[in-house]
């Protein structure tokens, strides 16, 4: 595997696949192949799966800690950066130019805004398909993915997503414990279990101390980056799945309205990159182009910590059964979640009229049947909502 390489190219590579990988995680993950692996050949095939395999098993957006793992691997902790600032910032200004135009409008009458909602309908509606298939292929995930929506459907707090991923994980290491994991051959990584294990330090002492110093402060910017890199933590399964999170930190507590909440979500299914830059948008509608960024960082901060962490010591991680088994357990609660999510707030707020189920339909099919890219759908979706709505 080449080691080396310029930081420019680092760049100039991730920002092209920052402005044109459409379609979310999975389809990122087909164009960082094509590109790392097929085209510049910067690692093995095999190395690639097991990057991918470890940013299956972490919390934080998957394609984005893929993409942040090459980038160190080819040019160090810099490198990583470097990549990491590549292939988001395109999506981050974009969904802050886009924060402040609503931020200055009256738009909760607007057409495109409700077109914009439906499509998230849409969206979500596919991610489901596609999750559910995929995450849980027998009865006893599809039970757990079951009791995982009642639960954070009809018992909707801040903490409910966290229960029920703990114990998701908790039975699935019950359930789960007899598969076996292949053994593969072990790979480097730039990055020593030494530093590592201060990364994962540094990760879980964040996570208790910025609620802390939330309560004992009333600094605005520390109150939003506990609840960024809360969301950035505790998120299994990409994301789609931080919409609930966001949704319960954000909405019920008057920092933007539902209306606001859910024509960003819309707003980022047309822009290339992660979903996570979602974040961006909320930050910005809350305090300007600074809290956008603020809002970045710290949503992204987790999915850095963690991958840095966990590379060192994923060759004996990807070959414990256990740990798979748990993941499992948790990655079907991962669909409830989403489940949930796309009853309330998505559904609820969207689909009010038998036209707006029509357009539903009719954009769903755009992205199942006829397989056009998101923001072919995003963009008839707004036209129609000012034409039709």
């Amino acid at each position: 595997m080449k080691r080396q390489g310029s930081l420019l190219e680092i760049l100039l590579v991730s920002l092209r696949l920052g402005l044109t990988s459409f379609g979310g995680p999975i389809a990122h993950l087909g164009y960082f192949r094509d590109e790392y692996i097929q085209r510049r050949k910067w690692m093995t095939d095999k190395t690639y799966a097991d990057l991918v395999a470890l940013s299956q098993f972490l919390p934080g957006p998957a394609s984005s800690q893929v993409g942040i793992g090459i980038g160190v691997m080819r040019g160090g902790l810099l490198g990583g950066l470097i990549s990491f600032i590549g292939f988001t910032m395109p999506s981050v200004i974009v969904l802050i130019i886009f924060a402040m135009i609503v931020s200055s409008f009256d738009v909760s009458d607007a057409g495109w805004l409700q077109g914009l909602k439906v499509v998230a309908v849409a969206v979500v509606a596919h991610a489901i398909m596609g999750m559910a298939k995929n995450l849980t292929p027998d009865l006893q995930r599809k039970a757990m993915a079951l009791l995982a929506l009642s639960v954070t459907l009809l018992w909707q707090t801040t903490i409910s997503q966290v229960v029920v991923i703990v114990i998701a994980g908790i039975a699935g290491f019950f359930l789960f414990k007899g598969d076996t994991t292949e053994k593969n051959p072990e790979f480097t990584f730039p990055v020593s279990k030494k530093l590592g294990a201060v990364f994962l330090a540094l990760f879980f002492a964040l996570l208790a101390i910025l609620p802390i110093a939330r309560e004992i402060t009333t600094a605005n910017w520390i109150a939003m980056f506990d609840s960024f890199y809360r969301s950035g933590s505790l998120v299994f399964g990409g994301g789609h799945v931080v919409l609930p999170l966001l949704e319960r930190e954000f909405v019920p507590t008057g920092w933007l309205t539902e209306e606001e909440f859910l024509a960003g979500y819309g707003a980022a299914q047309a822009v290339p990159g992660p979903l996570f830059t979602f974040a961006a948008y909320i930050g910005a509608v809350i305090g300007g182009w600074q809290g956008g960024l603020l809002a970045t960082a710290a949503i992204f901060l987790p999915a850095f910590l963690l991958i840095l962490g966990a590379l060192p010591f994923w060759n004996a991680l990807r070959t414990n059964p256990k740990m798979k088994a748990a993941f499992m357990g948790v990655n079907a609660a991962v669909v409830g979640i989403l489940i949930s999510a796309f009853y309330f707030p998505i559904w609820t707020s969207s689909i009010l009229e038998p036209i707006h189920f029509v357009l539903a339909a009719f954009l769903f099919s755009m992205l199942v049947f006829w397989k056009l890219p998101p923001w072919v759908v995003v963009l008839t979706g707004a036209v129609a909502g000012l034409l039709f709505l």
